[in-house]
């Protein structure tokens, strides 16, 4: 008649989930039912994550002519309830269970009353409430607010009424009903046979409902409600059994109709496969395992002053016809421990960990102490207690308080940004100066200082440094295929040609300056035929450098997403870093020669003293382009963009300023000097 205990396992084990309760104290009565509840419960708890902060064994019967013993035992309950950590007890045993944990209200003392009574308790349905003798004066306000799990009952109708007539003397042939009253009224009846003097006559005309709760309950409780189906159960398997005898049995001659004497076993069949309805429309029935249907009740123990108490059904929990587990808790109407505050109490070994932090195990303790660490850098823990962070995603950050992953800004070096804007200005300006300068070079391309040392080297350096500036722009704005396969390309064969004019320029002035000399040949070698030959091989190894580079280690965009945490950068993967320091080196190699060939001749005429500024704008153009190295491989997204457009700019601003702004002066400023006969002066 008692539903199968599993449910109340399962009930227990769901109840500390939903609050969270990982960290709770164990009170087992000591004998062998004790340790059967012990061993299952103790290995539910640790599937699901919780422990025992420690199981007292509380005595079944308590020894009175050993004080001392009951005095230690009452004493290290105490202790155990006293700790701070745990407030959630589970309590199995009975009766005289409940008298030992209630014998604390007199170890007590009441700066601690508010520790020791603020505790949740959770009961299994072995419990009851019961005062007799010395208990009654004892107080239950310890179990204020306990939760327990009772045997379903309901209200059957007229019960209450049957009870508020009950009278001691119903039955004179059965003894209970009088030890009852004594009992619960505290009074006696007169022996007519000795005269004594009785302090408290039992009437016959008390009431039952003017007791309180623990003394006695008025409304059906779960025993008594399984009782009442257990009588009526037998009773319709009497009737069933019966019916089919009456109908099996024939009147045969010389044969009794008396009926036969019955055995309890005969009932087993009929019980087995009974369902009916009982008296307040709830469905009895029993399963294949011969156990009653149905679960148990999650009820709210609430005292009161006068020491009487009341039960508040709160939740159930049961196994459905589909095999599922059915588990129901109304948090609003359970009353918790006075002193809390209505809020639900906390039973951990610790605080709890928050979003951002995980749990890492204390060492030489129980799984559920740990200390709360925060995430590492780039995961999150967006859920209290979590055990490990999550990893973002890669196009993800973790936020500020690692509670929650963020999505990266797509960064690149943008025309429309402050920097962007400055490079592109800068770049464009020097083009335009540039174009400025071809310009009036063109215009003025007779005069002998355009004429000097070659005027189609001088237009072919300052195109080339033109497209120089402008290649820059290329590696501005979102970078794209197209972009990635050309900016570098470019780049290089750009420059190549320009320090290749330049390198044209210092050898074509060295010659110069040697063919004047009497009987030289080196005259003949003075011309365009010398210009091509330094001027398209040394521009045709670039190219062929940067088409290898094209074909075999292509560049194509790319999404960095480790430099920066909050940012996805949108690069160029340059496909081959060797291939990139290569024409990088290809470039140093031609800047170098022409810096030796024109440092040799730095000292010439005043007419050929151009070589001078050569040197100065290839000696730049080496700083720049070795500062570059270092500083390329320690910036990260666009700085190393902003990098490499600065050394472009840079180093073409060195060439077009070295080489072309002393001309400009003369031509624009002191046309006068711009005459053969000053250019061929030796210097004083």
């Amino acid at each position: 008649m008692v539903p199968n205990e599993v449910h109340q396992y399962i009930g227990i084990i769901r109840l500390l989930q939903h609050f969270g309760w990982i960290w709770i104290g164990l009170f087992i009565v000591k004998d062998d039912s004790g340790e059967h509840f012990l061993g299952i419960l103790e290995s539910l708890l640790s599937q699901n994550g919780i422990c025992s902060a420690f199981t007292e064994r509380i005595p079944q019967h308590a020894q009175l002519d050993d004080v001392g013993e009951v005095f230690d035992t009452i004493s290290r309950i105490y202790l155990s309830i006293r700790d701070n950590k745990t407030n959630v007890f589970v309590t199995y045993g009975d009766s005289i269970t409940i008298n030992w944990l209630r014998a604390l209200m007199l170890q007590a003392d009441t700066d601690e009353i508010r520790t020791v009574f603020g505790k949740v308790w959770i009961m299994t349905s072995q419990l009851d409430f019961i005062s007799t003798g010395m208990t009654r004066a004892w107080s239950f306000n310890l179990l204020q607010g306990a939760l327990s799990l009772t045997i379903h009952s309901t209200d059957i109708p007229g019960f209450k009424e049957f009870l508020q007539n009950v009278k001691p003397n119903w039955n004179q042939g059965d003894g209970f009903h009088k030890i009852f009253w004594e009992q619960v009224f505290d009074c006696f009846f007169p022996d007519l046979e000795i005269l004594m003097e009785v302090a408290e006559t039992c009437t016959s005309e008390e009431k039952l409902e003017s007791l309180p709760a623990t003394l006695f309950e008025m409304n059906m409780t779960g025993h008594s409600y399984s009782i009442y189906n257990a009588v009526y159960a037998l009773a319709h398997a009497l009737q069933a059994l019966y019916s089919l005898k009456s109908k099996n049995r024939g009147i045969a001659r010389g044969k009794s109709n008396e009926p036969q004497t019955l055995q309890p076993w005969q009932l087993h069949h009929f019980l087995q496969g009974m369902s009916f309805n009982n008296s307040a429309g709830e469905t009895v029935s029993f399963d294949d395992d011969r156990e009653i249907v149905g679960g148990f009740d999650i009820t709210n123990i609430i005292m009161f002053h006068n020491n009487s108490f009341q039960r508040v059904t709160v939740g159930h929990v049961a196994l459905k016809s589909t095999g599922e587990e059915e588990f129901v808790i109304k948090e609003d109407l359970i009353v918790w421990p006075g002193h809390i505050n209505q809020v639900v109490p906390i039973s951990q070994c610790n605080g709890h960990c928050y979003p951002g932090h995980q749990k890492k195990k204390k060492e030489g303790e129980k799984f559920c102490c740990y200390d709360c660490i925060p995430c590492p850098e780039g995961e999150i823990s967006n859920q209290t207690d979590m055990d490990d962070c999550l990893k973002c995603a890669e196009d993800q950050y973790a936020s500020e308080h690692k509670n929650k992953c963020m999505n990266k800004t797509i960064r690149f070096l943008a025309f429309e940004e402050p920097l962007g804007i400055g490079l592109a200005s800068v770049a464009v300006s020097f083009s335009l100066i540039t174009a400025l300068v071809l310009g009036v070079f063109v215009k003025n391309r007779d005069t002998p200082i355009v004429k000097a040392n070659n005027r189609d080297l001088t237009y072919g350096l300052l195109v080339s440094l033109l497209l120089c500036f402008l290649s820059s722009l290329l590696f501005l704005g979102k970078p794209s295929k197209v972009t990635c396969l050309l900016r570098q390309p470019t780049f290089g064969i750009i420059f190549s040609i320009a320090v290749s004019c330049i390198l044209a320029k210092t050898t074509l002035v060295s010659l110069a300056f040697q063919a004047t000399k009497p009987g030289s040949r080196k005259k003949k070698w003075i011309g365009k035929k010398l210009v091509r030959s330094i001027v398209l091989p040394c521009s045709l190894l670039q190219t062929s450098i940067c088409i290898l580079w094209l074909l075999f280690f292509p560049s194509f965009p790319e999404l960095d997403m480790y430099s920066f945490p909050e940012e996805s950068i949108v690069q160029c993967n340059e496909g081959s870093v060797v291939m990139l320091y290569s024409i990088l080196g290809y470039l140093g190699l031609l800047a170098i020669a022409s810096f030796i060939v024109a440092f040799q001749v730095r000292n010439l005429p005043k007419g050929f003293n151009e070589t001078k500024f050569i040197t100065f704008s290839m000696l730049i153009f080496c700083s720049v382009w070795a500062t570059f190295v270092p500083t390329h491989l320690s910036s990260k997204g666009k700085g190393m963009v902003a990098v490499e457009i600065f050394s472009i700019v840079f180093s073409g601003a060195g060439i077009l300023g070295f080489i072309f702004a002393p001309k400009c002066y003369i031509i624009v400023l002191r046309p006068h000097l711009n005459s053969r006969e000053l250019l061929i002066q030796k210097n004083h």
